[in-house]
């Protein structure tokens, strides 16, 4: 598996929808569909839940689009099983399995300005996870609280598995009409249901590459 740098110095046309669709479906690379459009908000930062003035109303009505859903898809490429794969341009989280195939999950990514890319390990799992908002992310929302325990209520979710030493999660979300979308300040935030999923197939010192 390439290093992150050689992850994070290629364009999303070399590493993501084009080569993601030639990996996993074997069709030929094709340039990605960009991103949908999302309106502006002030939205989860590494677990921020939606603002009650954002442009994005928090509607629990919303459907997600159903080809987030959970679904199984083959998969051409040289990650080893177990690896996860996140295709952030595509909105997709893809768990290699070992039997030329992978399991793909819908995920909301980092909104402009705060996505990412590179490799880390699961370095902690935790059931139904506290909260406790950053410091930086308490400066842009004075509202928020300084804790909130694990919970329904809790924009975490039911699963959360921490990514090496920095403050992102692929965690699960109370917001599921956000999965497909741009929201987050770098999290990797899926539905409930997926994240309890995903949780119990992975250990601790899994790899993860996000592109």
């Amino acid at each position: 598996m390439a290093p992150p740098a050689q992850y994070a110095a290629r364009s999303n046309v070399d590493l993501g929808g084009g080569f993601i669709e030639f990996l996993f479906n074997g069709g030929p690379a094709m340039a990605p569909r960009p991103p949908s459009d999302v309106a502006p908000s002030d939205v989860m930062a590494r677990g921020e839940p939606e603002a009650a003035a954002s442009a994005v109303e928090a509607d629990p009505s919303r459907q997600m689009d159903p080809k987030f859903l959970k679904q199984v898809v083959a998969y051409h490429g040289p990650a080893k099983p177990g690896t996860i794969i996140i295709d952030t341009p595509r909105r997709f989280l893809f768990l290699v399995q070992d039997n030329g195939t992978a399991l793909r999950y819908g995920i909301g990514v980092g909104r402009p300005g705060f996505t990412w890319a590179g490799e880390k390990k699961i370095s902690a799992k935790k059931e139904w996870p506290d909260w406790v908002p950053p410091p930086e992310m308490l400066q842009r929302r004075p509202d928020l609280p300084h804790f909130m325990a694990g919970g329904p209520e809790n924009p975490l979710g039911a699963r959360a598995m921490y990514l090496g030493s920095s403050l992102y999660r692929i965690h699960g979300s109370n917001e599921p009409w956000t999965i497909g979308q741009a929201v987050s300040s770098g999290c990797i935030r899926m539905r409930n249901e997926d994240v309890i999923d995903l949780y119990g197939r992975v250990k601790v010192g899994t790899t993860v590459v996000v592109i």
